[in-house]
């Protein structure tokens, strides 16, 4: 079964209201045993796609996972990445950023962590944070040194914006292909989830106070990312705001999306010449000939 995805794709400077786009969507699947059996095909499939990859060296994936807090990113990452040669993928969970990276341009530290070509690499919030997170709260701004052009500046965003773009673009021009997902989660289904980790002894450690915080900034939240895809889904590095309510959907999805676009780059492994068979042939013959040592 293969899902058609395209309906989640954010076109090139199309407006986007997240008011208006599903959290949720009608099952794509007949149980939930079926989502795993649906979802296990996916993630042999990535494997196979994933050594591939590697094989021809000519490309590098970016998975760019943003969201709410609650939303999946990890969850999504642990599903749908668990059948891939964990020395071929490489997650990165960007946190507050540190001294030494404040001292840099915005997008430097990601920059540094990019994936090289033949393998895939994986943002758990990205560079993104930067024109949300920072957006809500402007006051961050006084960590870079640039407190005092958002406040005077009305084009400040659109200048980020238009830097993520380039570099997207000029990553794209040289093979590495982007992915973005964000995960649109309804604020009830946060709310139960919130619920949920402090209802769960198992998960108390993952409940923040600060994330209950930042969810009295919702509606900021939410204006923040609809800014942000708007102004930085392209042809070539396009957003998918994928509906995140139900986990299980949510992940055969992004696995979907995945699958799309490793699979459209129409890879093939190096071909090997007439004159290297040859020589795997001698090689073949002469360790047939030699008997097994003891």
């Amino acid at each position: 079964m293969k899902l058609d995805v395209s309906r989640f794709r954010v076109k090139e400077g199309a407006k986007v209201k997240l008011k208006d786009m599903p959290t949720q969507i009608k099952p794509i699947f007949a149980s939930v045993d079926d989502a795993k059996k649906l979802l296990d095909r996916h993630v042999a499939q990535l494997a196979k796609l994933q050594e591939l990859l590697y094989g021809a060296n000519q490309y590098a994936v970016l998975l760019v996972l943003q969201g709410m807090d609650t939303a999946g990113k990890d969850g999504v990452v642990k599903h749908v990445m668990s059948g891939v040669n964990p020395t071929g993928c490489e997650v990165t969970s960007f946190k507050q950023p540190s001294s030494s990276e404040l001292e840099h341009d915005f997008l430097w530290r990601s920059y540094a962590r990019l994936p090289r070509r033949g393998y895939i690499g994986i943002f758990n919030r990205s560079y993104y944070e930067e024109v949300v997170v920072v957006r809500v709260h402007p006051e961050l701004l006084a960590n870079e040194a640039l407190a005092h052009r958002v406040r005077k500046e009305d084009d400040f965003w659109d200048e980020r914006y238009e830097s993520i773009v380039d570099m997207e673009r000029h990553l794209h021009r040289n093979n590495t292909r982007i992915v973005k997902v964000f995960l649109h989660l309804s604020r009830e289904e946060q709310r139960r989830r919130f619920l949920a980790r402090i209802d769960d002894p198992d998960k108390n450690w993952k409940f923040n106070s600060g994330d209950l915080h930042e969810r009295t900034f919702w509606k900021l939240y939410q204006n923040a990312y609809q800014e942000c895809l708007r102004a930085t889904s392209t042809a070539g590095s396009p957003w998918y705001v994928v509906p995140a309510d139900e986990k299980e959907t949510a992940r055969l999805i992004v696995s979907q999306i995945l699958l799309d676009t490793m699979s459209g780059l129409h890879m093939e492994f190096p071909r090997v010449s007439g004159e290297q068979r040859k020589g795997l042939q001698q090689i073949r013959e002469e360790l047939e000939s030699k008997p097994p040592t003891p």
